[in-house]
């Protein structure tokens, strides 16, 4: 089942202030290179309130504003939470301040993004004429939702949709390799879990996640091929939920009662548990789960092995 142990790339240490620009530098900007993204800006209704340079890598940055309507969050983003969207119209209320630009591309005819839809709900439901952003030039940061996106921390439901969503658009574009977008969907498993959350919402993605982080990688085909394969092994995912879903129903009739009921079920059956190896193959290790959560014997469980096993989280949704 183990393959090779691999040893991943140690980060280089960079000297204190060696990095990108001086801040005399980032406002040396090529008015040039953004003359036709200003121009639009402006027959949009918005106005440009200044440019920079990034001071990591030196791209330009136009700090803008813009008629709120003309804003959309990108379509591949995970459901807005309206708790969070109220909270956020009570602290902006309460400051009466919008103090956290809005990361922007320009998407046709309108404006996407990728890391603050929460901001943006609470601010139109504000009732908000105009929003402040910072527009990027390079549309390709749309795809960079996971690791920019920072306002409200992701569960692994919305990771996992997120991120197949993002495939499921990259593969319309016939993108690929799925390798290279590892930083943009962040970790494997996320694809694997978005293709089986779209055909159950309901499924409790975080009880596998410690499985499928060590045995799920990014593919090295193209995204529409790859997409094929994450939906392989999404119903597989399914398939072993099915039969955990049984054991759990069959402890709690037995009278066993605990959040970690199925996270500890998993648990129990997961063959690479103690395993120190890092590779391994990810049917391999789905199967013997399923066979096992076939054959689990639920006389065996008492409530103090639940109760021992407690801890972890419970199932995230």
């Amino acid at each position: 089942m183990a393959k090779a142990k691999k040893r991943a790339p140690r980060r280089k240490k960079a000297a204190a202030g060696s990095v990108g620009l001086t801040a005399a530098e980032t406002s040396t900007v090529d008015a040039r290179s953004l003359a036709e993204l200003t121009g639009v800006v402006e027959q949009d209704g918005g106005a440009v309130l200044g440019s920079y340079r990034d001071p990591f890598g030196g791209t330009p940055v136009l700090i803008v504003a813009l008629p709120i309507d003309r804003v959309e969050p990108t379509p591949y983003q995970r459901d807005p939470s309206e708790t969070h969207i109220k909270k956020l119209m009570t602290v902006i209320e309460k400051v009466g301040r919008f103090l956290d630009p809005l990361v922007l591309i320009r998407q046709d005819d309108a404006y996407w993004t990728p890391n603050g839809n929460h901001r943006l709900q609470a601010m139109k439901k504000l009732g908000a004429k105009s929003i402040t952003a910072l527009l990027v030039p390079d549309p390709e940061v749309a795809f960079k939702i996971l690791a920019l996106n920072t306002e409200k921390a992701h569960n692994v439901k919305e990771k996992s949709l997120e991120t197949i969503r993002m495939a499921r658009a990259l593969a319309a574009r016939k993108e690929g390799p799925e390798t290279g977008y590892a930083f943009e969907f962040e970790q494997a498993q996320f694809l694997t879990l978005g293709a089986a959350y779209e055909q159950r919402k309901s499924l409790s993605g975080g009880a596998y996640t410690s499985v499928l982080r060590r045995i799920d990688e990014f593919l090295a085909e193209p995204m529409a091929k790859a997409l094929k394969e994450r939906e392989r092994r999404g119903d597989k995912v399914l398939a072993l939920d099915d039969a955990v879903a049984k054991i759990v129903e069959a402890l709690k009739k037995k009278g066993l009662t605990s959040p970690y009921l199925k996270a500890f079920v998993v648990a129990r059956i997961n063959p690479i548990r103690f395993s120190k190896s890092t590779e391994f193959d990810f049917d391999e290790v789905i199967d013997k789960m399923t066979a096992s959560a076939k054959k689990f014997n639920v006389e065996k469980v008492k409530q103090e092995d639940v109760v021992r096993a407690g801890g972890g989280p419970p199932d995230e949704e």
